[in-house]
């Protein structure tokens, strides 16, 4: 599995920049886990989800001069990872699956775990991951873009590029699916 570096940056980006690299670093190692996760879960994928991830803070930080309020960024950064998430499952049309075990973790940033909290976080990882895969695409994106980033349906319609009744839908058949899929889990 490559690992991520960061920042990428070439001779051609550095110019765009306006932010000191000290800030930009600030910015990545800030937000570089929940954009992986969001970005990973819409494709499901951890090669690819690296590399989206790349891309989404390429973008972030070549146009972060569009930013007029800092306290947006987060939610700034998670729109570009889910338009550069939707982008490429419309340009592959294809979803590959691979365990959460398998995600890179950045050094450094969670204390130490007891191995109780980490096999109960690697349960619900496992769970979450399997409950995911049983959605379509665009079943499992409503759902991440609704019940996890808690963006309005209007919103989640105009990124899906579909009704908000299409929305509603998705979500109701992807709760339907994921209740189904945890009620065969129980013994």
């Amino acid at each position: 599995m490559s690992s991520l570096v960061w920042p990428v940056m070439s001779d051609a980006v550095e110019p765009l920049l306006e932010n000191s690299l000290e800030s930009q670093n600030r910015f990545v190692s800030d937000n570089l886990r929940r954009i992986f996760l969001l970005v990973y879960r819409m494709v499901g994928n951890v090669a690819d989800a690296q590399d989206l991830t790349q891309d989404v803070f390429i973008k972030a930080l070549e146009r972060s001069g569009q930013l007029k309020d800092s306290e947006k960024a987060a939610h700034w950064l998670s729109r570009i990872a889910t338009n550069t998430a939707i982008d490429f499952l419309r340009r592959h049309q294809r979803v590959a699956f691979c365990e959460l075990d398998d995600m890179p973790e950045q050094a450094g940033s969670t204390p130490a775990e007891s191995p109780e909290a980490l096999l109960l976080r690697s349960e619900r990882e496992t769970i979450l991951a399997g409950g995911l895969r049983t959605l379509t695409a665009r079943e499992r994106t409503a759902l991440l873009l609704r019940d996890v980033e808690g963006l309005p349906a209007e919103e989640v319609a105009r990124r899906l590029g579909c009704s908000k009744a299409t929305v509603r839908s998705h979500i109701a058949n992807a709760r339907v699916k994921f209740r189904r899929y945890l009620s065969r889990r129980k013994p």
